[in-house]
């Protein structure tokens, strides 16, 4: 919604407010919250100057939408143009986020006659399935390649696509020939994340990387483990360390 503002003042204004209020009313509050900032995203000073700004206040992570472009006027998100952020982001050891469903373009439209549940079901189906454009971007886009010490992390993006998408991404790259230091599923191994609360570790582990497999509770959302919560984790790290 910020990232949609065209006024760059007033961008500026709505993140460091979110930014401020996460600090103050959250983290202050227990040390399990882990704050993430927002950012503007232009001009690009200003974005390099949010992040410093709000990981010296305690932000832990960086959030950036997958498809700037879409949101307003912007360059393509593998422009040359936005290096600044990914260097600011692997010197102050700050993992760059990607929150699967956040370019809405690239999820199919739902169809109207849907009922309401059917529309929920779906909505939560198609929104992380999305993190498979994603993540093929980062892995094709030489910025792994050029920032080997960026962590990135697809948050609540599930697991089990991984496995394929790492498999078929390497079969591609030798069929096209591509001229990269590190096969894709090198570079992910190296500084990528994907994030669980209900797949079966024990199925995806050996493809995806047991180290590359981050637990959710997913809470508030609607596909959330809780209340049940304890009993999903436990099953996922029993599966986990039996695989």
């Amino acid at each position: 919604m910020f990232g949609a503002i065209a006024d760059a003042e007033l961008e500026l204004a709505c993140v460091q407010a979110y930014n401020d209020w996460l600090i103050d009313e959250w983290a202050a509050t227990n040390e399990r919250f882990i704050p993430q900032c927002i950012v503007p995203l232009s001009p690009i000073e200003a974005t390099i100057s949010e992040i410093k700004r709000a990981v010296s206040r305690g932000h832990r992570g960086v959030i950036f939408p997958a498809e700037p472009m879409h949101l307003r006027k912007l360059p393509h998100i593998n422009s040359s143009a936005y290096d600044p952020v990914w260097a600011t982001c692997q010197d102050l050891g700050v993992p760059l986020c990607f929150h699967a469903g956040s370019a809405t373009q690239l999820q199919f439209p739902m169809a109207p006659n849907l009922s309401p549940e059917l529309a929920a079901a779906f909505q939560s189906i198609v929104r992380p399935a999305s993190a498979v454009f994603d993540l093929t971007n980062f892995l094709f886009s030489r910025i792994l390649l050029r920032y080997p010490n960026l962590k990135v992390v697809f948050a609540e993006s599930t697991i089990g696509w991984g496995t394929f998408l790492l498999e078929y991404a390497d079969h591609q790259y030798e069929q096209d020939h591509c001229d990269y230091a590190l096969k894709p599923s090198e570079m992910f191994h190296r500084q990528c994340y994907l994030t669980t609360w209900y797949d079966e570790a024990k199925t995806n582990a050996r493809h995806i990387g047991t180290e590359n497999i981050l637990w959710s509770t997913n809470f508030p959302t609607a596909n959330s483990t809780w209340p049940e919560t304890e009993t999903f984790r436990n099953q996922v790290l029993s599966r986990y360390e039996r695989g």
